[in-house]
């Protein structure tokens, strides 16, 4: 609790540049659309994460947050929501089943409403523990992963609540996925390793939002970018906005940098490292650290050593040495702070404003993925450009009607 002050510093300095999340705190504040619920969260406890939970109490709830990865859970930040009256199940890099047990202790509250990310809250009340999931009207959830996890649920036949897909909104994809992930990987890259990235190769892999934002800053920093790809039609856009496209395997003999934004698993595996440069850094921006085989990788190695802070050196038995940055895991949540907050203001106001749309409706929505309703993104969007001053035009009477008209 002693860090508690250094977590309120992090928090307000957040909170102090997401006026979209402010907005809606006062709404929620004068309209308590929580009052008397449970609300437990999944996310990557850092200072944005523990504003949009503060904001979630403005609105009269009863709130239990836990971390979606060990590495990027912050301490401070931790102890400054108990201050706040927040309960918490968290703690930076406890082990793997600890950190489970911690998920599941936030859905011991048996909550009225969730945030998932990717998925965790929702794996374990659809597997082991499914009397968990009595009281939950429904609930948000902000990734890719989760949506793919959730949507497997729903063509199974046996997701048992409705959950909105904030990944899908236009707000977060276009800006979170492609700006915030686009800029912060880089920054975990850079701060770890310290090295410099202009006139290096970067290999993308994936070429979804994620991918584009990557590829672009990466660009953006001298880099010679390639893209490696499955979908042909992301193929053809990546070869169109001026990068090479190559299939991985060949893609690893000439990369320098390797950052892997897919959501699937394997995706650079070990006759990928067979090929590549000594010294090539592995990094992975999607949700789980299944993207680079770690066993792989270390089937391969004579030794692995720490060589630095989040990165460590696979030394490979024919004398190459491989560094993996963050274990594998989020690496700009796991070695940095996570998207600009900026960015996580439209994000997390969807999040906000899709939970209070779920309970507002969950008597008439059916137990599946449902989509952010056009008008909540169209009003995050609107409040973000009140925000910077911003104004455009509207349509004319005239305008609308010859839009809707054949003639």
């Amino acid at each position: 609790m002693s860090l508690a002050g250094e977590g309120h510093l992090k928090i307000d300095w957040a909170s102090a540049h997401m006026p979209v999340l402010n907005r809606i705190r006062e709404q929620f504040e004068k309209e308590q659309p929580f009052k008397g619920l449970k609300v437990s969260i999944c996310l990557h406890l850092e200072a944005k994460t523990a504003y949009l939970a503060k904001v979630v109490q403005a609105g009269g709830a009863e709130v239990t947050i836990t971390g979606s990865n060990p590495l990027s859970t912050q301490d401070d930040v931790c102890a400054a929501l108990v201050e706040d009256g927040i309960t918490v199940y968290a703690k930076h890099n406890p082990g793997m089943d600890e950190f489970k047990q911690l998920i599941v202790k936030a859905l011991e509250t048996k909550p009225d409403l969730i945030i998932d990310d990717g998925s965790d809250f929702a794996t374990i009340l659809h597997g082991e523990r499914p009397e968990l999931a009595e009281n939950i009207r429904g609930g948000a959830e902000e990734t890719t992963t989760g949506i793919i996890r959730l949507k497997a649920l729903q063509k199974d036949g046996i997701l048992k609540f409705p959950m909105v897909a904030v990944n899908d909104a236009y707000c977060k994809y276009l800006f979170d996925n492609r700006y915030g992930t686009g800029q912060s990987a880089w920054d975990g890259i850079i701060r770890t390793t310290n090295l410099v990235v202009s006139g290096k190769t970067v290999v993308v892999v994936g070429y979804g939002w994620v991918g584009k934002g990557i590829a672009m800053r990466a660009k953006g920093l001298g880099a010679s970018v390639v893209v490696t790809e499955v979908d042909p039609i992301r193929a053809v856009e990546a070869y169109m906005d001026g990068f090479k496209v190559l299939p991985m395997l060949e893609a690893a003999k000439i990369g320098e940098i390797f950052v892997a934004a897919t959501g699937n698993k394997s995706v650079i595996n070990g006759e990928h490292y067979a090929v590549m440069k000594s010294g090539a850094l592995l990094a992975n921006a999607g949700h789980f650290d299944v993207e680079v085989n770690k066993p792989d990788l270390a089937a391969l190695a004579a030794d692995i050593r720490t060589v630095r802070r989040n990165i460590e050196e696979y030394r490979l038995k024919d004398g190459r040495s491989l560094y993996l940055l963050a274990e594998g895991r989020l690496v700009n949540l796991a070695a940095a702070d996570g998207h600009p907050a900026e960015i996580m203001d439209t994000t997390f106001a969807l999040q906000a404003l899709g939970l209070k749309y779920v309970n507002d409706n969950y008597k008439n929505l059916s137990k599946q993925v449902v989509n952010v309703p056009y008008e909540l993104d169209e009003q995050v969007a609107r409040f973000k450009l009140e925000s910077l001053g911003v104004t455009i035009d509207s349509l004319s009477d005239e305008q609308k009607a010859y839009l809707d008209s054949w003639k």
